[in-house]
């Protein structure tokens, strides 16, 4: 047993329930089963907190508006804490936050400059600010892509575009074809690696030791398998960084595997809560952010 540092007393925030789109009971406030016993009750409980970066920023963005301020200077630390803080049972056990994992695909440069100019910063700022302990970096990719022309129809779904008057297509013999579709090529940048570096740090800290208890901070269906593996070993809270409801494939029972399962779907005001000073040395928080 390595020796641990003394906690510091913590402040209490808010106590987040369980999403009532999840098959929880919304009666068992969060959660309620305390899970499995461990051979370490009389420890600390090491929370690893992971954090897919694009799926908690566009999440923010669904949350607070495009256009709005005051929530992108996010302390990922802080935030962490908060969520750590809101699960009783957790604390109960001893739960201490133990280590953040950021994950993100950083902008091009050639597509975006000031946007890229922005994300250094604001990486810049949480590496100073100690707001993460590893940065896991994904990366864009550029493909040329081609599609049928749509429009938005109702319920935000595509709906094609095809050929009537007044733009309308004509065969070789000049009779008009109606209802032609639109085949156009565009640019698609693709975002690669984030969603595995998310589910490779879980388990590799899961499998290993290095946590008691896992955070989860993404709403990407594809951490189905991590998700599930590392709920059999330890309790795992899942937090939703979207205004959508959670994906399906993350959903399950608060009892399942080792117990002391949570969900949680992030709110306005855990954004507004856990800002980084401004600046954070010499770093100043872009403008409109």
């Amino acid at each position: 047993m390595h020796a641990r540092p003394v906690r510091p007393h913590r402040q209490r925030h808010h106590n987040p329930t369980t999403d009532g789109n999840l098959s929880p009971p919304a009666e068992q406030q969060f959660e309620v089963l305390l899970g499995a016993c461990t051979d370490r009750e009389s420890e600390d409980m090491r929370v690893g907190v992971y954090i897919d970066g694009l799926n908690l920023y566009y999440g923010g963005r669904s949350i607070m508006g495009r256009g709005q301020p005051g929530w992108r200077w996010l302390d990922l630390r802080k935030l962490s804490q908060r969520l750590v803080d809101g699960s009783q049972s957790w604390l109960a056990r001893g739960a201490t936050l133990h280590r953040i994992v950021y994950c993100t695909a950083f902008i091009a440069g050639s597509n975006n400059a000031q946007g890229r100019r922005n994300q250094d910063r604001y990486i810049a700022a949480l590496r100073h600010h100690g707001s993460f302990d590893l940065l896991e970096k994904g990366r864009f990719v550029s493909r040329l892509k081609t599609a049928p022309l749509a429009t938005k129809g109702p319920g935000g779904k595509p709906t094609l575009a095809t050929s009537a008057w007044p733009v309308m297509v004509r065969d070789a013999l000049g009779n008009d074809v109606p209802d032609a579709v639109f085949i156009a090529s565009h640019q698609h940048w693709e975002e690669k690696s984030t969603d595995v570096n998310v589910a490779s740090h879980l388990l590799l800290d899961v499998a290993g030791g290095t946590v008691d208890a896992a955070v989860v901070i993404s709403n990407d269906s594809d951490l189905r398998l991590p998700i599930r593996e590392s709920r059999l070993r330890v309790p795992v809270g899942m937090v939703n960084p979207s205004s959508g409801q959670l994906a399906g494939d993350l959903r399950g029972e608060a009892g399942s595997g080792a117990g002391g399962h949570w969900w949680y779907q992030l709110k306005g005001a855990d954004f507004l809560a856990c800002q980084l000073p401004d600046p954070v040395g010499t770093l100043a928080k872009p403008a409109g952010w």
